[in-house]
């Protein structure tokens, strides 16, 4: 038989408020285990909650991103469990009355087709300590880190849209990229500021009915979430196959096995509305203030990177998809370098400097002003493209401007004709096969005797005179 899945997202996102959401302890869970404590995230007695307003926005900020309804009215309930990492017994959410609900994200499927997948809600909780475990001696122990407790998240669900691995995968670059461009929340899998969780189920093709549906965690890579739903997607199959029941439980990914591994059943508590925390009223007037606040987003600002500086569609996407790079890119293009050129050499040289030097383009000493007098000098032929690369890695490491690392490294292109025109006859004289293949009809060999005559020259002539006058000396001697 024929399956299709049906896959639903939860997706939990740390904001970055500096603070935790109901105290001022700070919001930093990698500090030393049980610093950022105070008596309102350990639940001591008598201590009461102070609901952050900042957290509030942020989460609004997050809902607007995603194209929610805000709710004109939200409240915390108590989710309740009992587990070691909870202190008080029960986690504060939103379940009956969430922030926001009806959102959506367009994303492209497998086929190059738009697709929309809609969100059923965005809602505010406070995250759980942490469990550590470790051994002592012989003896199995797990100590709790509550650094972590009382963190302010947005859990986002999905509607159960997805379809396929790719799906998924594209829903969370999207939903990371909308919420980044916001502010709200740093959305790395990687660092735990975004964990996914996935609910997915099998049916037949072409069949609308909703089947017994399996919770997979502890994925932490968008690559681990689209391994790990087509896993469970055979896994389902397989055993539907032998006749076996799909039963309700959450599994493991195992990244090191490439398999998802049995965990425990899943079961819901009892939520009841919390007495502690008042009910949360969102005025028109604040909301409004909040959606004036809100920054172009990708999607526009890539439509209008297509239109006005005449980008390719994969150019256009990829110099919004985050907002410091397209404010970097468009900072680039105001001072007068041309568009295509200036993403050629931000996509080829400048992100994969910054990746291997761990920088971003907000913190990087390679700002707008030097990168853009270097594109200009390398654009007016002072410089070729090997010394521009040269003088881009020194840049990380140096204060001058590049017309004085240029200077001091004696990088200046050499342009002037009867210098490179020397070069070149050295070049025919010496290589006289590469001159007879040439002429043999091997396009090949211009390429080696132009690198030969830059070889010459130490790099610094300009390879398009050489090219030029190679080929007129080579069709004169035809």
């Amino acid at each position: 038989m024929d399956y299709e899945a049906v896959i639903g997202l939860e997706i939990h996102v740390q904001l970055n408020n500096a603070t935790k959401m109901f105290c001022d302890c700070p919001n930093r869970p990698g500090d030393e285990p049980n610093q950022n404590t105070c008596p309102i995230c350990l639940w001591i007695p008598g201590a009461m909650p102070r609901f952050s307003q900042v957290v509030l926005e942020k989460a609004t900020m997050a809902g607007l991103a995603l194209n929610c309804e805000i709710q004109k009215e939200n409240a915390f309930d108590q989710k309740v469990y009992y587990y070691p990492d909870l202190p008080k017994g029960f986690q504060l959410s939103q379940s009956h009355l969430p922030l926001a609900k009806n959102g959506w994200l367009d994303i492209t499927d497998e086929n190059g087709q738009p697709k929309r997948i809609r969100i059923h809600q965005v809602h505010m909780e406070e995250d759980v300590a942490k469990l550590v475990h470790e051994t002592e001696g012989h003896t199995p122990i797990s100590l709790v880190d509550f650094n972590r407790a009382g963190t302010p998240l947005v859990e986002i669900v999905s509607e159960p849209d997805i379809r396929t691995p790719h799906e998924a995968m594209e829903y969370i670059r999207s939903l990371r990229t909308q919420i980044r461009y916001v502010d709200s929340a740093e959305c790395s899998m990687e660092s735990g500021t975004m964990r996914v969780d996935a609910n997915i189920s099998i049916r037949p093709k072409n069949s609308d009915r909703m089947n017994t549906k399996v919770e997979v965690k502890n994925m932490n890579s968008i690559h681990n979430v689209g391994n790990a739903i087509a896993y469970e997607i055979t896994r389902q199959a397989n055993q539907l196959q032998k006749g076996e029941a799909v039963v309700l439980h959450t599994r493991l990914w195992n990244p090191d096995k490439h398999v998802t591994e049995a965990m425990r059943g899943k079961f819901e508590g009892p939520c009841v509305p919390d007495p502690s925390v008042p009910r949360i009223i969102v005025t028109d007037e604040w909301l409004n203030t909040l959606k004036a606040r809100l920054p172009e987003m990708p999607g526009g600002k890539a439509e209008r990177f297509f239109k006005d500086y005449g980008l390719s569609r994969d150019e256009a996407v990829l110099m919004s998809s985050e907002r410091n790079l397209s404010e970097y890119f468009e900072a680039v293009v105001n001072q007068d370098i041309p568009p295509r050129f200036a993403v050629h050499w931000i996509a080829t040289q400048l992100l994969p400097a910054l990746k291997e030097r761990n920088q971003n383009v907000e913190d990087t000493p390679v700002t707008t002003e030097r990168f853009s007098q270097l594109l200009s000098m390398l654009e007016r032929d002072e410089i070729n493209a090997n010394s521009a690369k040269e003088v881009l890695a020194q840049l990380f490491d140096s204060t001058e401007t590049p017309g004085a690392v240029i200077e001091k490294g004696g990088l200046r292109q050499v342009s002037n004709t009867s210098e490179i025109e020397v070069i070149v006859d050295q070049i025919i004289t010496e290589n006289r096969s590469a001159v007879d293949d040439f002429h043999n009809g091997k396009t090949k060999a211009m390429g080696f005797l132009v690198g030969r005559a830059m070889q010459a020259s130490q790099g610094k002539a300009n390879p398009r005179l050489i090219k030029e006058m190679l080929s007129a000396k080579l069709g004169n001697n035809t």
